[in-house]
């Protein structure tokens, strides 16, 4: 999908902007584009190629400026305005734009000051203390810089979970036209759901294999064939790895279980098949004496080692072999499970839609409530509500429910920033008044421990907080979780009654699937929601979050929205 390369781009053309010092105003626009185009499930090049700029421009957030370019880049690859703007960028410098912590103003005084245009040279300055002699800079931006620089190398060559399986499932739709593919699957930790991907795995059931790897190694988009073989093949695809095996039919399942993994998951399975005289591999199930007798299907495996099937979220030796054996492998939650969405943001803080556009879309996914969360006003950037705000607001929540009674309720809610002296940004008397108050932080990350950890315990301790958001504050590939103390997060959750958000946006996953089952462990309720800022993000991204539910362990049970609208009020009034 042509989607993530469009957002990329974007996303260059800001930081680019950003270094060289140009308006603020044009810097956020292709952001907030980048941003609205990289959860789209609809492929801009069939938009723009059926509908041009006039239907680009209805997507929110896109302007003529950006759908012309959009359309130039789905026509030719890149844009004129990118090239012009990457060619005036000193060589290296685009690297640097993507460490985490460094911002495009620190590093276009690093070069001015320093002449640095490689990270090598970068973090050369500052393990020298160089960088605290440029004016702003201190031993502080030093070290976050190294924390940076060490972080970037550790999710380098690694892409989030949604842009995975965007490229995934575009390499699946071109490969299903084909007569010659009987069988398709995705497999490796994609299929797992894994937060980030190094490669993708590919498999395939065919008679024609030639066909199918042609087909393969000349999909658009390639950038390098690696490898091609009748049965295996390796292509570079827009900066991904993507492996596909074409594999016997009598082998497909057991293929798919040892090319899923994870590999201490194999082996956990292998020595439960030698215990029982059996030899277990990407072929098949061997008895003794040689003779293939199972392999076919995925459930074979688990059934010749005597256990139940394993979800592929599970598989990461964790306790689900043993579960599988006591027949105590959970009932995961599923999509269709939930019934609203309980952290969405409108044109009243930093949105794009009104209620009544992000009601409708609701509406269309088969939901039966949202929470309005729009921020508070500590998030100056964000637009944040006052308590006049709040009540404007209101108006229209009140206007939208009278139009929908009876189908569909919009709860009114409010982002509230917990601050860096514990204070919410609302007081009690506003809070109280709201049907759901989200509470969280933004700002202040590097406080340490203890002290993050006692400024979130304040918050839940507050009658008025029913939910705390994306509760470390990582941003995967961008910034590491803030230091707290996730235990004692949970043990106060429960005493409180206080629902832990699972926020579902790619590159949060926050809580992640070890916080999801300490949850499930503690008895702490979760709420998967998207934190969306426009109608399409609210329908696109719930997946990732449902996929990290599942590899926490979690059911239907577990998680706050699987309720309906009565069952949800009483829980939150309670």
């Amino acid at each position: 999908m042509i989607n993530l390369d469009i957002a990329r781009i974007f996303d260059e053309i800001a930081d680019i902007l950003e270094v060289k010092g140009d308006n603020p105003f044009r810097v956020r626009a292709y952001r907030r584009a980048a941003r609205t185009i990289e959860t789209l499930t609809q492929d801009l090049k069939v938009i723009a190629e059926r509908g041009g700029v006039s239907e680009l421009k209805k997507i929110p957030g896109i302007g003529e400026g950006i759908a012309k370019k959009i359309v130039e880049i789905a026509q030719t690859g890149d844009c004129k305005k990118h090239r012009e703007l990457a060619r005036e960028l000193p060589h290296g410098l685009l690297e640097l734009l993507a460490i985490p912590r460094v911002g495009p103003k620190t590093i276009a005084k690093v070069h001015e000051e320093l002449g640095i245009s490689s990270i090598e040279e970068l973090e050369t300055a500052a393990k020298q203390h160089e960088l605290r002699a440029i004016p702003g800079l201190g031993a502080k931006v030093e070290e976050n810089i190294l924390k940076g620089i060490e972080q970037y190398r550790r999710y380098k060559g690694r892409k989030l979970l949604s842009e995975a399986l965007s490229r995934a499932e575009s390499v699946l739709n071109e490969l299903e036209k084909l007569d010659a593919v009987e069988r398709i699957t995705i497999a490796g930790s994609l299929r797992r759901m894994r937060e980030t991907i190094g490669d993708i795995d590919i498999l395939v059931v065919s008679k024609r294999p030639k066909e199918v790897m042609d087909a393969f190694t000349s999909l658009e988009g390639v950038e390098d064939v690696v490898a091609k073989g009748d049965t295996k093949s390796s292509i570079v695809l827009k900066g991904m790895d993507v492996d596909l095996r074409v594999v016997d039919a009598g082998s497909f399942g057991a293929a798919v279980h040892y090319f899923t993994g994870s590999k201490h998951h194999n082996i956990r399975i292998r020595e439960l098949g030698v215990k029982r005289g059996l030899k277990i591999n990407e072929y098949g199930v061997f008895n003794a004496d040689g003779e293939k007798i199972g392999g076919e299907n995925e459930e074979d495996v688990f059934r010749s080692v005597g256990l139940a099937y394993i979800p592929p979220e599970l598989r990461e030796d964790r306790g689900e072999v043993e579960a599988a054996q006591e027949n105590r492998i959970p009932a995961l939650i599923e999509p269709g499970d939930l019934k609203g969405d309980l952290h969405v943001h409108t044109k009243w803080s930093d949105g794009k839609n009104s209620v009544e556009e992000m009601a409708k879309t609701a509406i269309s996914m088969g939901y039966e409530y949202i929470a309005v969360a729009d921020h508070s006003p500590a998030v100056g950037i964000a637009g944040g509500m006052d308590e006049a705000k709040i009540r404007k607001r209101q108006v229209e929540i009140d206007r939208v429910n009278n139009q929908f009674e009876g189908e569909f309720r919009v709860l009114s809610s409010v982002e509230v920033d917990i601050k860096s002296d514990t204070s919410l940004d609302l007081p009690d008397d506003i809070l109280k008044e709201l049907d759901v108050v989200v509470a969280a932080v933004h700002s202040k990350f590097t406080q340490d421990k203890e002290t993050m950890t006692g400024r979130i315990v304040t918050a839940m301790e507050n009658e008025h907080v029913d939910i705390i958001a994306h509760p470390t504050g990582r941003l995967l590939g961008k910034r590491e979780p803030y230091e707290v103390d996730m235990e004692r997060l949970m043990e106060v959750a429960k005493d409180t009654g206080t629902i832990m958000e699972l926020n579902a946006f790619p590159d949060r996953l926050d809580l992640n699937d070890i916080h999801c089952r300490m949850a499930k462990d503690y008895g702490v309720l979760i709420a998967i929601s998207t934190d969306a800022h426009d109608a399409m993000q609210m329908r696109d991204v719930m997946r990732y979050g449902v996929a990290t539910a599942r590899r926490g362990w979690l059911e239907a049970r577990d998680v706050v929205n699987t309720r309906g609208i009565e069952e949800l009020s009483k829980l939150l009034k309670g």
